[in-house]
């Protein structure tokens, strides 16, 4: 049994206030080649097919035009769930009707338990979901994280498994150790957005969406697809591709991965004014990829994204190398700072920023007192 894995479309999305629908709708247009090439038996899309919960008008047509060709003139089968970035509710409209030609796309976490069946194995669709939904889906109040929440609908899967069978999760998660990118929505704030890979131990395949690189993490069974495009100059040196999986009825299986070409790269350049406009270093370049540049003369400019975006028009961020280390000097001396105040400022520091409220003598006196009190303590330990 054939699957192609793929997530992280993020149709709608706008970087440096240039939407990406063109760039997405020309490697689209490749994959539906390559699905076309491959003949598999099943097409997955692990979440984020769009990059906001209301997306433009132009990715909704972008998308429906997809999933048609897929689905439709390909007659290939298409299994997706919802991701952070989707609306569950948006992407599940018609998804009762949608099944009869084989389009599977749930939003649903009451949908996830029943399996479906293509070609021998069975895939489930796990669709992103805050803890709060699953502990009141469970009315199970012990579930406060991304990990505890996936452990529980998996138990739940568990119960019906077929052993005898390869099976499959669709899932969105962040797997704990997993490489981020700047494009990624935190899912929570903390350690609780995580998840252990050891949470998906019951399948032969678990097929991710998330993170935008497909070597986030390393890992025999569970693997992350990647976004089709680099949404971030964080990505740049990302390999993006798309991954075929050839499984068999034990549930071992094949991997080999196929590289969409953007028509437009996402590069980072660096160098002097005059090195970057003359001749002899542009004419090697393709100049009009989507570009940060970063200028490392120390003196003044006048107008430089202008004069470079003569030559390079597709510049979405410049920056100045003695900036950056500007910065890093004021953050380290902020630093310093905060390392030479004591306990009582620290915290003087934190109320004014979490608290319109004065912080009075009388709180100042309570809070030194209580500091004083823990240091005693620690003292006697």
């Amino acid at each position: 049994m054939k699957f192609i894995h793929t997530a992280d479309w993020h149709l709608g999305k706008l970087v440096h206030g240039v939407y990406m629908t063109n760039e997405q709708r020309a490697v689209l247009n490749q994959f539906v080649e390559l699905v076309a090439e491959e003949q598999p038996d099943a097409v997955i899309i692990a979440g984020d097919l769009y990059d906001r919960s209301v997306p433009p008008t132009e990715a909704v047509e972008l998308l429906e035009d997809v999933l048609f060709k897929i689905n439709v003139e390909l007659k290939t089968p298409i299994l997706a769930i919802s991701g952070n970035h989707d609306s569950a509710e948006r992407l599940s409209f018609g998804s009762s009707w949608y099944r009869h030609s084989q389009l599977f796309i749930n939003g649903k976490i009451q949908e996830s338990f029943r399996p479906i069946h293509v070609n021998g194995v069975n895939f489930y669709l796990v669709p992103f979901a805050e803890p709060g939904i699953i502990r009141e889906w469970f009315d199970d109040h012990s579930i406060h994280s991304h990990d505890e929440a996936m452990r529980r609908v998996v138990s739940e899967i568990e119960e019906s498994l077929n052993p005898n069978e390869p099976n499959v999760l669709v899932g969105h998660a962040f797997v704990l150790g997993g490489k981020t990118s700047d494009s990624e929505r935190t899912l929570s704030v903390g350690g609780t957005s995580c998840v252990s890979a050891d949470c998906f131990s019951p399948f032969a395949y678990t097929a991710l969406g998330h993170l935008h690189s497909p070597d986030a993490i390393q890992h025999d069974t569970v693997r992350y697809a990647g976004s089709l495009l680099k949404y971030s100059f964080s990505e740049a040196q990302h390999q993006k591709s798309i991954s075929i999986i050839e499984m068999n009825d034990d549930g071992t299986y094949e991997m080999r991965k196929r590289s969409l070409t953007p028509v437009l790269d996402m590069r980072e350049i660096s160098g002097y004014m005059e090195e970057l406009m003359d001749s002899g270093f542009f004419q090697n370049q393709k100049v009009d990829d989507y570009l940060k540049v970063t200028l490392l003369d120390e003196g003044a400019l006048i107008d430089p994204i202008n004069k470079l975006r003569k030559v390079y028009p597709n510049i979405l961020h410049l920056e100045r190398k003695i900036e950056q280390i500007d910065l890093r000097k004021k953050q380290s001396f902020r630093s310093d700072g905060i390392e030479r105040k004591s306990e009582l400022d620290l915290f003087s520091d934190f109320y004014r920023e979490m608290t319109t409220s004065e912080f009075s003598e009388a709180k100042r006196r309570l809070i030194a007192q209580m500091i004083d009190d823990v240091k005693k303590e620690e003292m006697h330990v």
